[in-house]
């Protein structure tokens, strides 16, 4: 995106990739879909972005979701508004729109390097790159380092890059999985019989923060769009602390008292699972969960009472032992500290370098809002470069 920018304000670029092609974690992205962006209003979308939102603000709004669909639109793939407010190309993926992106950049001038490692600078002060060939020298009058957080590291983002801005004296934050799963430790029983299944129209809760959503059990734990949404809260507690525990409602339409009346009739012959599917509608994953919270008291789930029962389906207790590995995680926390990058996004300490996308210091929520900011800060970042070679002409 930066590229695209910068190429329409008839600035001559080169895109420098470390990998054999272009766009190898979009391409990876558009296997759900290639969600784009989302269809709600500012007001809602940019509190996503949480602490980080005073800092994307001007980006997103100069290059809206309103303007990504546009964008999308005339690289001749519709976008359509999903029931969850999602936007996608109604193609459902991403390598149609690739391939016209490439092409429009191809006819603007835009060049590509392929398999050129990112090593930092030489004494000279230009950019070297590990090529097949060996090391590359290339001189500019300016940079844009779009390198990735550390998730898919097969894909080209390793986080690698954080060493050399190290050692220029940039601050960096701790690179961690954002959008992850966690681990939890089922019994045997549990893990053997309901790997694999989804949790429907839960809600998950740890301190003040609900979600509503899916949810999915994994062999080594949980994972799923209700769990990436509250992924910050949950690393942070197990990193914290070394483990955390949140809750998961099964009926959170249903308060205690409705649930107990429903759990008060008669059981008669059948068997308690049954009873709970029933009269409760609860799936049998969901009693599976119950079952391992029971285990986990001491106590069995038949001696619970119709009340117990009731207060257990919406209050099911799960302890995370630990977050699932970065190179798994849909994205990243962390990267470059917003204090070190002036409203252009440049970097203080490297006049003429410019940063964006996901190295830099933010997360959000899957839905859009992760292709959304990699694209406005992309766009920004574009911008900024041409307002620092307008001035380098006037000097």
């Amino acid at each position: 995106m930066a590229a695209e920018v910068l190429a329409q304000g008839g600035a001559s670029v080169t895109v420098y990739d470390a990998m054999p092609s272009a766009g190898r974690k979009f391409l990876m992205a558009g296997r759900g879909g290639l969600n784009l962006t989302h269809s709600e209003p500012l007001a809602d979308f940019l509190p996503r972005y949480r602490e980080a939102m005073p800092h994307l603000r001007d980006a997103i709004e100069a290059f809206p979701p309103d303007a990504l669909r546009d964008w999308s639109a005339g690289l001749g793939q519709q976008t359509f508004i999903g029931s969850s407010g999602r936007v996608f190309p109604k193609t459902f993926k991403a390598s149609p729109l690739l391939r016209a992106w490439l092409r429009r950049l191809d006819a603007a001038g835009v060049q590509f390097a392929f398999r050129h490692r990112w090593a930092g600078w030489d004494e000279q002060g230009r950019l070297q790159f590990q090529t097949p060939d060996g090391t590359r020298a290339v001189a500019g009058s300016a940079t844009v380092l779009a390198l990735g957080g550390a998730s898919w590291p097969r894909l080209g983002a390793d986080g690698a890059w954080g060493d050399l801005l190290a050692a220029k004296g940039i601050t960096l934050s701790k690179l961690r999985p954002a959008n992850s799963g966690f681990t939890v430790a089922w019994s045997d029983v549990f893990r053997d019989r309901f790997e694999g299944q989804p949790l429907k129209g839960v809600a998950l809760t740890i301190g003040a923060h609900t979600v509503r959503g899916e949810a999915m059990i994994t062999r080594a734990g949980i994972e799923g769009g209700a769990i990436y949404a509250l992924s910050a809260e949950l690393r942070d507690a197990v990193l914290g602390i070394g483990q955390a525990t949140f809750t998961i409602a099964l009926r959170p339409d249903l308060d205690t008292a409705a649930l107990t009346t429903r759990l008060s009739g008669t059981r008669g012959k059948q068997s308690l699972a049954n009873f709970l599917r029933k009269a409760a509608q609860v799936s049998p994953v969901g009693i599976g969960l119950m079952q391992e919270a029971a285990i986990a008291s001491g106590r069995s789930l038949a001696a619970f009472s119709p009340a117990e029962l009731a207060h257990l389906i919406n209050a099911i207790p799960i302890q995370l032992t630990g977050v699932a590995s970065i190179d798994r995680a849909i994205s990243t926390a962390g990267g470059i500290a917003f204090d070190e990058l002036d409203d252009h996004f440049m970097l203080r300490k490297l006049p003429g370098v410019f940063a964006a996308g996901e190295m830099l210091d933010w997360e959000a929520p899957t839905g859009g809002y992760l292709l959304q900011a990699s694209f406005a800060t992309g766009a920004a970042a574009g911008r900024g470069v041409l307002e620092w070679l307008a001035q380098l002409q006037k000097s």
